[in-house]
């Protein structure tokens, strides 16, 4: 070790009256003084005048160890009701893809699991609320009750821009429905539990809490080609939420369901980053597959893709420089194709808005205009501005 040029290892006994430690002797009593003046000057700054003289209320304080326990019990018994409300109406939803399950309490690979919420009983039919990704792409769909029995469902409906899907099943011994909430209510911060079947039927009716990170997160959904074809706006929690949630419940304190949880970022150094969507977004979608089987959406006929991701000295030589956005035209049918749109047109404008990418046309679409409804559209077709109108048909 060497410290101001000696080796303490040797033990060189300090010399009264030697030069050089009468110096740092007297540089460390100046800085002790400084130190001590300075710590008496900055004492009245430092003294906490309490929260009453800064106009605050009094903080929260026990009387004693037993209130502090008293509390905490009593928010336990908070969160135990609200999970007791809700849980015997959360089941699981297995996805056979093209023949029954094996029956042994996991489905083989290839086959999908998820979570649902059994959410109405009509007579003799339950119906359950879950994610469209759950039961994609089945042919059949069975629902494990909270006491391990399963019974075989079908498909009412599904929708893939809001990721739902209604499931039927026989209601018979269906004592208990979800009660669907405010999701409108909801504040950030505010305590929510996530209920469902992570990893399998061996996590079934795994309870997590957190809280509302974020009311309106906007995430962004690639259907095709990787580009940006839809956008969902989610409540954002850091409650956990893993592979078999999605299509489980959301709730509040009370017992209600505030949303359906969805998806989850799952990346290195990524924590805490769960979706739902909301509740009032959600019952809106389901009335519309109870009562039609899908949700009728205007359609135009356009399959496209993002002008940005279209080569455009092979496939555009002729369209003009100042084009930087628009969505390319790969195909048209129905109102497109009648309206006079072909393959490799570029459009640029609906109406009096500008269409840069196929997330904009189809948030234009499906939030701004009706089946029925009259469209105008400005293109190009190599290096022509045109226009056409169509009327927008639905989608059979």
């Amino acid at each position: 070790m060497d410290l101001w040029g000696d080796d303490f290892s040797q033990h060189r006994p300090f010399v009264p009256g030697s030069g050089r430690h009468r110096a740092w002797g007297k540089a460390m009593l100046a800085v002790l003084l400084f130190v001590a003046l300075a710590a008496a000057m900055a004492t009245p700054f430092f003294v906490d005048p309490g929260p009453a003289a800064r106009g605050m209320p009094d903080r929260p304080a026990f009387a004693d160890a037993a209130d502090a326990e008293e509390m905490a019990r009593a928010f336990g018994r908070l969160f135990a009701e609200a999970v007791k409300r809700v849980q015997p109406a959360i089941v699981s939803v297995i996805n056979h893809p093209d023949q029954d399950g094996d029956g042994d309490g996991w489905p083989p690979r290839g086959y999908g699991l998820g979570s649902g919420i059994i959410f109405e009983r009509i007579g003799d039919t339950a119906y359950v609320a879950t994610n469209h990704h759950v039961i994609d792409g089945g042919a059949n769909y069975e629902v494990v009750m909270t006491d391990g029995s399963r019974r075989p469902a079908r498909l009412v409906g599904s929708d893939l821009f809001s990721d739902l899907a209604v499931l039927a099943m026989d209601g018979d011994g269906v004592e208990r429905v979800a009660l669907f909430g405010d999701s409108d209510r909801l504040e950030v911060s505010e305590f929510v539990i996530a209920i469902g079947n992570p990893l399998g039927l061996s996590y079934s009716h795994t309870t997590t809490f957190g809280i509302i990170s974020s009311l309106r997160t906007p995430v962004p959904v690639s259907l095709s080609f990787g580009q940006v074809d839809w956008e969902m706006e989610l409540i954002q929690t850091d409650a956990a939420i893993n592979r078999g949630n999605s299509g489980g419940a959301l709730v509040n304190l009370y017992g209600e369901v505030v949303g359906i949880n969805s998806m989850k970022v799952s990346d290195f150094g990524v924590e805490g980053l769960g979706f739902a969507i909301p509740s009032n977004e959600a019952a809106a979608i389901i009335e519309q597959l109870l009562a039609h089987g899908k949700v009728p959406r205007p359609f135009l006929g356009v399959a496209a893709r993002d002008l940005h991701l279209v080569d455009r000295a092979r496939d555009l030589p002729a369209l003009p420089e100042q084009v930087k956005e628009g969505v390319y035209v790969l195909s048209a049918e129905g109102p497109a194709a009648q309206a006079g749109l072909k393959e490799g047109d570029v459009i640029v404008r609906f109406d009096d808005t500008p269409i840069g990418s196929s997330l904009a046309l189809r948030k234009y679409l499906y939030n701004e205009k009706q089946i029925g409804d009259r469209l105008a559209i400005v293109f190009y077709r190599g290096g022509e501005r045109l226009a056409a109108e169509a009327v927008l048909a639905e989608r059979e």
